[in-house]
Parts: structure tokens; sequence; C-alpha cells
């Protein structure tokens, strides 16, 4: 059994990295055979240099992707058939004798070398893919500050829930994960109603919008709407990048709107509230439930499954592992799982982009289909998205239609 899974998952491992490989490169050939040419639904909109300009863009970020990828396959078959975490397992138990704090020493000091693995990338990916297309806008000090910030607030929230999860599982008996997936779900439940106002301001400023006309027009779309919100924000997006966005945040009474401010210097008032009700038809619509409670029921699978193994010596053996505990199979599951369910990812992009055209219906009702059309050209052309994309990348990855299906369907609801 053990050398059969260990066999399972190196093929599942090598499979993954090479479906990833394959598709990155499909679509680096496919936006480049079309670089040269604006598609005729976008060339009174976008210049051939803008065009351009997008293309290399997505094949830069997608050649980091693909050498993130390589990292990424490298850093597991080294936790795994290299010996890596158990080597760091026996180090933690030499550090105390309670296997709590040696279980949270070793999650820690994988954290700590997945972290550091992946910087040189995200130092690429800003300081050289972003600054070279012309959207970074964040200083070195400013990066160092968010990133010391994160690593406090995720030690901070993180290791109290990890030793109350490890806790759970050594004293809760066979249903502790279902304990555990009540402990998560609260905690995931808690994090929505107190990011806006608690941890979002840590990272970024928010003002209430100053733009009186402005204001009245997304009232007016609220009161259309049956929609009630905490209120409207501007977020000093600029900050950070030139990319423009907006969002919601928050559930119940405690639900924001948030606009960067590059958005809203990048669009018409109309545009604006058309953007808008686009975000509110994903509430209307309950994407944001549904979502949630879909997360909550593949946590809870997750959770079961990862009790069928937690006692099976195979599962420890087959990953290069002779010292099992809680901890370890924590590192192993999540370590191993997406292996095998990364195949799957086509599934949570199809019912995304359902969702999408569905919130896009919801906005041609309630403003102009014309506003969010013009809107979303604005926002591909400002932010360099490619409108030829691959059409099995974007198939398999995209969370939103291709730009040409959306506009399409869009105009459709003129009719």
């Amino acid at each position: 059994m053990t050398e059969a899974f260990s066999i399972l998952f190196a093929i599942a491992l090598a499979f993954t990295l090479c479906l990833k490989l394959w598709l990155g490169w499909r679509h680096i050939r496919h936006v480049a055979m079309h670089r040269g040419r604006v598609p005729a639904a976008f060339r009174d909109s976008i210049t051939l240099e803008q065009h351009q300009h997008a293309a290399d863009y997505t094949i830069a970020k997608t050649k980091l992707g693909l050498l993130s990828a390589w990292m990424d396959t490298a850093l597991i078959a080294a936790f795994t058939f290299g010996g890596g975490l158990q080597w760091l397992a026996l180090r933690a138990m030499q550090l105390t004798s309670s296997s709590l704090l040696s279980g949270l020493a070793l999650i820690t000091a994988v954290a700590v070398i997945g972290g550091l693995a992946s910087l040189p990338f995200s130092l690429y990916g800003i300081f050289s893919v972003e600054t070279r297309f012309g959207f970074n806008k964040m200083s070195v000090r400013l990066y160092l500050i968010d990133q010391l910030k994160g690593l406090l607030l995720s030690a901070a929230i993180g290791l109290p829930l990890l030793a109350l999860v490890l806790w759970m599982m050594d004293i809760a008996g066979p249903l502790w994960w279902l304990w555990v997936w009540l402990i998560w779900s609260a905690f995931q439940l808690l994090m929505l109603a107190i990011f806006p106002t608690v941890i979002a301001p840590m990272f970024n400023q928010f003002q209430p919008l100053q733009d009186e006309a402005l204001r009245a027009r997304i009232e007016s779309l609220l009161q259309r709407a049956g929609f009630k919100s905490q209120g409207v924000f501007v977020m000093d997006g600029s900050r950070r990048s030139s990319h423009g966005n907006a969002y919601f945040t928050g559930f119940g009474a405690a639900k924001r709107i948030v606009f960067f401010d590059t958005l809203l210097s990048q669009l018409s008032h109309d545009e604006i509230e058309a953007v808008l009700a686009h975000e509110l038809g994903h509430f209307k619509r309950r994407h944001i439930a549904k979502r949630i409670v879909l997360s909550f029921g593949l946590a809870l699978a997750l959770l079961w499954a990862l009790g069928q193994l937690l006692h099976a010596p195979w599962f420890y053996l087959g990953l290069g592992v002779s010292a099992p505990g809680t901890a370890m199979a924590l590192i192993l599951f999540f370590t191993a799982i997406p292996a095998f369910t990364f195949p799957l990812t086509p599934l949570s992009s199809l019912l995304s982009r359902r969702h999408e055209y569905e919130a896009d219906d919801f906005a041609a009702e309630h403003t102009r289909a014309d506003d969010l059309v013009s809107a979303l050209v604005k926002l591909y052309r400002d932010n360099a998205s490619t409108v030829t994309p691959d059409p099995i990348h974007s198939t398999f990855y995209d969370s939103h239609p291709p730009a040409a299906l959306r506009i399409q369907h869009l105009k459709g609801n003129q009719a």
C-alpha cells in the first residue's frame, strides 16, 4: 500500500506540473499569435499599441507563473520524497517535549520555508514585471511594511487557531474532524465580519466617497435594488498599483462598498454605476452565500478524508515520513491534495463564470448594458488584460468569461 501510494502521488504531482506547463505554453503561444491584430470587436476602443502591451504583459506574467510552478513542485518533492518534512519533524521534536508546541514549530517552519521560496517570485513580479509595464506604485519600504504586517497578523491569528485545531485533533476522539470543521467555519465567518473594519484598514486607508453626485446615483441604485450597506468607501489602491477594481466586503449589516481610487479616475459615473450594479448582482443572486456554503461543504469533506488517513501508516510512509502526528498529518494532507484536485479546477471556473454572467444580467436590468460594456473595455484596456486568451487556458483557469464572449452576452441583453 505504501509503495502504491508513493507511485500514485508521484504520478499526480508530475501530471499536475505537466498540465500547468502545457496550459501556460498554449496561452503564451495563442496570445503571441494574435499580438499583431486587434480583434474587430475592440478596434474602436483599443489601439494596436495597447493590445500589444496587454499581450506582452500577459506573456510575462504567464512565464513567471510557469517558473513558480516548477519551484512549487520541486519544493513539494523535497519536502516529501526528499525527506525534508521528516528532518524538520525531528528537529521540532528536539526543541520541546510538548507535542502541541513541536507541532506548531513544524507547521511554522514549513510555512516560513514556503514563504522564502516564493519570495523571489513575488519580488520579481512586483518590482520587475509590474514596474516594467507601468502598474507598480509600491516602494520597497511599503512592500517590507506590508510583509511585516502580514507576518505579525498571521502569527497573532494563525498560531492560536492552529493550536486549538491540533489540541482538538488530539482530544476530541474519532469525530475530531467535525469539531475542527465547526471551529474553522466559525473562524471564517468571524473574519468576514471583522475584515472590513479591523484587518483591511491595517493595510489601506478608506475614506467615505466625497463625490456627491456619484453618491446620489449609488444610493438611488441601492434603493432600486433593495440593498443596504454600511457605506460607500474609496480605498487608496494607487499607493500600490495603478490597477483598478471595486468590491463588496463583509456580510449582514457590516457590508461595505469599496472603490479603488484608480477605478474612479478611469470610469465615468454611468460606468461606475454599471460596475456597482454588477457587484450588487452577486449579492442579489446569492452568489456569495452559495460560495460560502460550497467552501464549507468542501472543507467538511476534506477534513473527513483527513480523519480517515490520520492513523494510516501508509499515508505517512508513502510521502517520505516515518514520524506520524497531527501536525504532520495536516501538512502532508494539504501538501498532497492539490496534486490530486488540480485537474478539477475547470469546475470551479465554470461555476464562477456562470455567476459572472448572472451578475452581468442583473446589471443590465438596473443600468444600461452599454455602460457596463464600455466600463469593461476600459478596464481590460487600462489593466492590460488580454482580449485574446487561449480558449482552453481560459476555460481551465479564468473565473470571468473571456472579454469577447462577455461583451457579446451583454449586447444580447440590449435586444
